[in-house]
């Protein structure tokens, strides 16, 4: 697998418009191709990212566990879902999407489940990076499909329930013993500098602050006329703040990309 970087944190914390931004820099710097991986069920990044939406993986699988019953003479259920969970990717400009859809359904699912997990990480080794949006909660850290990350970027708004969520993100993660190469801490949309207070508590988590990202009111803008972020011009705000961002998490890749 790629790179990984993985979004978190509470509902409303903007971490959708996070993710298209952060897809947005390593295209525009030549670190493509890049998977964007949905993971939350009310999947929305494929507007972010100006596409169409796909079939999601949990569609496949609600398909999988009636197909696989009848399946042709000599074909074997690896090589099914192998097959159909390619047709799960939609094609962008130097970047995929796959959309993950609901976790379960009434039905057993745990055979699906595993050939659709094992076949997923075979296609991310095709691209350089990986982008997952995750749903709003802590479902995703619980059901532990938020593992094998190298970085993990924790959204919150400048709210004490923003902090609490990201201290509880950092206390499962620690329970479950997730695989978490780095933990990295933003606060989005944020409004002039951060209360004093805001950032003792800060300082005091397990978890290296990144700095803030200002509200844009170019961000507002697209999302009233229905533009994909992705399109922002250099001269947002969040975009200048985001590149500086991902210019931490990596950095030295994009300067031997430049020098090459």
């Amino acid at each position: 697998m790629g790179y990984t970087i993985a979004v978190a944190g509470k509902g409303g914390t903007g971490k959708t418009t996070l993710c298209g931004l952060m897809i947005r820099y390593l295209v525009k710097s030549g670190l493509s191709p890049v998977l964007a991986i949905d993971a939350d069920a009310n999947a929305n990044l494929h507007e972010v990212l100006g596409m169409e939406k796909g079939i999601s993986v949990g569609q496949l699988r609600e398909k999988a566990i009636d197909e696989v019953k009848d399946l042709p003479i000599g074909v074997t259920k690896e090589q099914y879902i192998e097959q159909r969970i390619h047709e799960t990717l939609v094609e962008g400009h130097g970047y995929d999407l796959m959309s993950m859809g609901r976790p379960e359904g009434p039905g057993c699912y745990c055979y699906a489940n595993h050939l659709i997990r094992k076949y997923s990480e075979k296609i991310s080794q095709s691209y350089r990076y990986v982008v997952m949006d995750n749903e709003a909660g802590l479902e995703h850290l619980s059901r532990r499909t938020t593992q094998d990350v190298d970085a993990l970027v924790i959204a919150t708004d400048e709210t004490v329930r923003g902090l609490r969520t990201v201290q509880r993100i950092l206390d499962i993660i620690e329970e479950l013993g997730l695989s978490i190469r780095k933990k990295f801490l933003v606060v989005n949309r944020a409004i002039g500098e951060l209360p004093e207070a805001f950032g003792h508590q800060i300082a005091g988590m397990k978890v290296q602050f990144l700095g803030t990202i200002p509200a844009d009111e170019l961000i507002v803008q697209f999302d009233l006329e229905g533009k994909p972020l992705v399109s922002l011009p250099e001269s947002s705000v969040a975009v200048r703040r985001v590149s500086e961002i991902m210019l931490e998490l990596v950095g030295n890749e994009k300067a031997l990309s430049v020098a090459a």
